[in-house]
């Protein structure tokens, strides 16, 4: 059986959390196959919130310890859509 990982991604404050979530992500940049991110609020302004999407490739385990890492960051929301194939 096949599986494909996608995180979802809610920052709740950009400036304050975007150095430790880069960290991580960073750690974890070879099983992040596509990332995507949203925080416009206006074509001249930026949100504090933030959206990220992560498309994962790897092992199961890596995808979890990522999401665990992940999960410590205070202000950040993590959710998980996996399919099974």
């Amino acid at each position: 059986m096949t599986e494909t990982r996608i995180l979802g991604l809610l920052i709740s404050d950009r400036i304050k959390e975007a150095g430790r979530t880069q960290a991580v992500l960073s750690r974890h940049a070879r099983i992040i196959s596509s990332r995507l991110g949203f925080h416009e609020v206006s074509e001249d302004k930026c949100s504090r919130t933030g959206i990220m999407l992560l498309h994962l490739t790897g092992t199961p385990a890596e995808w979890d310890l990522l999401e665990n890492e992940l999960g410590e960051i205070g202000g950040l929301q993590v959710k998980q859509l996996s399919f099974k194939y």
